[in-house]
């Protein structure tokens, strides 16, 4: 795969097209019915959670949000193939995949509502907490890989990074002990075409970004990110070639953010609705529902069933959230070192003896 679509011969890996149909058997991936049945409702629950999470946002109820809306496939196809040993490095935009692997919607509600146990994922192993600082993550990618790789481990590494994030000197350095190392870590860049405000062309002249994997000289595969079957088939080599010691894998998936950067802010000041439509024929979702539909495997009635149960679960889940309680005082302190220091103690006694002076004025 990595010969045939080397991102120097300018292609981009596809296996069905807008309307779901197969148009490269030759890769197709061998998945069960049943577990691409299931696939698609993974990525159903994850857009209506993302969709219910901005309307918690517009109501006041939880902290600035960025929205996975039309990146689905991407995370799909990583939480399908991803096992409980490998490492999990997101970035913010992953939601499926950080569900699959165990972290609950209720830890990324109380993420966003500013608890730090939002990030305890306990049900998650192996899974580093969302990042906000553009790439520094994939640092910690490579170093993972690294250590997998000296205790002679079989794990694999899947870091993500947006479009944006190549620009970081953080990437560069990254990708490029991660392939002096030859360590088996899986670079997905989610390229959905802006950061933040900034447009893809506008960050680099380079023809793409898969095609930077060529002077890391490591594989490197440019992918249709809104195809599943292609993203799915692009991981699954991935994680051969890399628990075969071939690795790093340098993933370009191209995908449309859907949504804005963040419920801060506003995409119509930088794109226009003929764009946004043109994408939207390009939809993961309608896609594999397409292909699932053609194979007999889906009727809308199914949907129409499941919807509103998903609604009520990811409801349910937001309301324990929005009840769990006051924050606790000492989390603003405790989790910037293993050890807390003696002046960040001195602090903390500080800010506490200032909240029990303010409740007594109060009274």
């Amino acid at each position: 795969m990595f010969n045939e679509y080397n991102p120097l011969e300018k292609k981009m890996f596809q296996v069905m097209d807008n309307d779901g149909k197969i148009i490269n058997k030759k890769w197709m991936p061998k998945i069960d019915n049943e577990k691409l049945v299931a696939i698609y409702k993974d990525m159903l629950f994850a857009r209506l959670a993302d969709l219910q999470i901005v309307s918690y946002q517009r109501q006041g109820r939880i902290f600035t949000y960025p929205p996975n809306y039309g990146q689905e496939a991407i995370a799909a196809a990583a939480g399908a193939l991803i096992k409980e040993n490998d490492w999990m490095v997101p970035a913010f935009r992953e939601m499926g995949t950080m569900l699959a692997k165990g972290v609950t919607l209720k830890e990324l509600f109380l993420y966003f509502m500013g608890y730090e146990d939002g990030s305890a994922f306990k049900n998650a192993k192996n899974t580093l907490p969302i990042s906000v600082p553009i790439s520094s993550q994939l640092l910690h990618a490579a170093g993972l890989g690294y250590a997998v790789k000296y205790n002679k481990e079989d794990k694999v590494v899947f870091g993500f990074v947006g479009d944006g994030g190549t620009s970081e000197g953080d990437f560069h350095e990254a990708v490029n002990f991660a392939g002096v190392w030859k360590v088996p870590v899986i670079f997905i860049i989610q390229n959905n075409q802006y950061g933040i405000s900034t447009p893809t062309r506008m960050q680099t002249a380079s023809e793409s970004l898969a095609i930077k994997s060529v002077a890391y000289g490591v594989k490197g595969i440019q992918v249709d990110g809104n195809d599943f079957f292609a993203m799915y088939k692009a991981l699954e080599e991935s994680v051969i070639a890399c628990r075969n010691g071939e690795g790093p894998v340098l993933i370009e998936a191209v995908t449309y953010r859907k949504g804005a950067h963040t419920t801060s802010d506003d995409p119509t000041k930088y794109r226009t609705k003929e764009e946004e439509e043109a994408w939207e024929a390009t939809d993961p979702l309608k896609r594999l529902k397409a292909y699932l539909n053609s194979k007999k495997l889906w009727k809308e009635d199914d949907e129409e069933k499941i919807i509103p149960q998903y609604k009520e679960e990811i409801d349910r889940q937001f309301i324990e959230a929005e009840n769990y309680g006051p924050y606790p005082v000492e989390d603003i302190f405790k989790y910037l070192y293993a050890e807390m220091p003696d002046d960040l103690k001195a602090q903390q006694l500080e800010h506490e003896r200032f909240l029990q002076w303010k409740s007594s004025r109060v009274k």
